[in-house]
């Protein structure tokens, strides 16, 4: 009797218990963290090995898919489209997303708060962390790795991007003599992704270390002096994701959003025990080419996204500013409010790279316009880790919706097997996360609809 699974058969999916397990985990870890703060502490260094363990993992899966997807298509013009849609998208939905957290932060009621002694200087040595990061020309030359191996290494998600370009078009010009070169990345994909399926399974005590330090930390105290503004914050990251991203993904994808919050329903469990939307990026990678994106589309636009695209960060950078300033006393004007709003769009670019990027980036950016505001950044450093919940939850599903949205403009994206994995037809393999587990489509060039529009893609066939 064989004991692998049949092609076509359905194994039984076991790994429905580790996210109950997960489940559990962040109950134990708010109980512990609220009767044990001092335990709960002590137990960061479980949830920080996970999400390192996931972060490892990072690179290489961005690596490989992108070398796939680029070097499989007969065209470098197809990418540079794919790329320059993406980015575009990514300005505009981060302008929107600030606007909307203007329009919010201008409604909440103001809330008088007094700074303690402790609290004092926090945003002075935020905002050196985000000098520290330098500006639009150090940025740009931080994405050349120092060596074309350093990028697999060094942890940066747009040094990987940059080299996996190179190699993948490297690959696409040799032709036919690249073939082999691919056999073996693809090969290395699966490698990468089983081992990622191994990491998981320590998922539920990676949860319960990292709920069980936050709680502990920060307590219950903080939560009821600041809750308006974390209300506020959820309330206007739920409106944003449910009616703006909503609507957009209905209109350009005729998809919704509660079908695509349940397919990455998993990925959201996880960002909300780790307080971390990387450790779902390769999952995310994994997910969007299994519902049918094109290899080069989610290479891009995923990876890029996680850089470029943080509507959750928006959203939180401009209602905190606002908070801060009405809660010392010394609201911003609507000048200072548009400037800051401008400054934020570009700040806030590239804000993952640095370490506390939300809280970094908020405080460099009062630096720059309010000094005075600038202690006010200790306001929110104690539910700042709360908020990042929302914020990372945010920032997923804007890049979730992003891919389908831009695979669809750029006719890289099958509709019908979309449309099938959203229903549960085509279940992802949670065993292996190997997305082309079952029917895959092959990358076609898109063809040309009326008006010279990209026409949806067509399935090539099946592996």
């Amino acid at each position: 009797m064989s004991t692998g699974a049949q092609p076509g058969t359905r194994t039984k999916d076991r790994t429905h218990y580790l996210y109950i397990a997960v489940i559990a985990a962040v109950a134990l870890g708010i109980a512990v963290g609220l009767l044990f703060p001092d335990a709960g502490k002590a137990l960061k260094p479980l949830g920080t090995g996970f999400v390192n363990l996931v972060k490892m993992m990072i690179s290489p899966i961005i690596f490989c898919t992108i070398v796939l997807g680029i070097g499989s298509v007969r065209k470098a013009a197809q990418v540079g489209r794919v790329g320059g849609t993406a980015l575009l998208y990514f300005m505009v939905m981060s302008a929107f997303a600030l606007v909307v957290g203007l329009v919010v932060g201008n409604l909440l009621p103001t809330t008088d708060l007094q700074l303690t002694e402790d609290l004092r200087g926090r945003g002075s040595e935020l905002a050196e962390t985000a000098h520290e990061s330098g500006g639009t020309v150090d940025f740009l030359l931080g994405i050349i790795p120092t060596s074309l191996l350093s990028a697999l290494t060094d942890g940066s998600v747009l040094e990987t991007l940059f080299v996996a370009l190179l190699v993948g078009f490297a690959i696409q010009g040799l032709g036919e003599r690249g073939e082999s070169a691919l056999r073996g990345v693809e090969t290395i994909q699966r490698i990468v992704f089983k081992v990622l399926a191994m990491v998981m399974w320590v998922a539920p005590v990676g949860a319960f270390g990292a709920i069980a330090a936050v709680v502990g930390e920060t307590g219950v105290d903080a939560l009821k002096a600041l809750a308006i503004v974390m209300v506020g914050f959820y309330v206007t990251c739920a409106l944003f994701i449910f009616i703006v991203l909503g609507l957009l993904l209905r209109v350009a994808a005729k998809t919704s959003i509660f079908s695509l919050l349940r397919y990455t329903a998993r990925e959201l469990l996880l960002i909300v025990s780790t307080s971390s939307s990387e450790t779902a990026l390769p999952r995310l990678i994994a997910k969007m080419e299994h519902l049918g994106v094109s290899r080069p589309t989610v290479g891009i636009v995923v990876p890029t996204g996680y850089s470029f695209n943080l509507d959750g960060t928006a959203i939180y950078l401009t209602m905190a500013s606002l908070f801060i300033a009405n809660s010392l006393g010394d609201p911003l004007s609507v000048g200072e409010q548009v400037s800051l709003l401008v400054f934020m769009v570009i700040a806030s670019k590239g804000a993952a790279g640095v370490s506390g990027a939300g809280l970094a980036t908020l405080a460099g950016g009062l630096s720059s316009h309010r000094p005075e505001l600038l202690d006010g950044v200790g306001l929110i450093v104690g539910i700042d880790r709360f908020m990042s919940e929302a914020r990372a939850i945010t920032n997923f599903i804007g890049n979730a919706v992003g891919t389908v949205v831009i695979g669809t403009w750029t006719g890289q994206i099958d509709r019908a097997r979309a449309a099938r994995v959203l229903a549960g037809e085509l279940p992802f393999d949670e065993r292996t996360m190997d997305p082309s587990h079952g029917e895959h489509a092959e990358v076609l060039e898109p063809k040309t609809g009326a008006g010279g529009a990209p026409a949806p893609r067509e399935v090539a066939g099946t592996r």
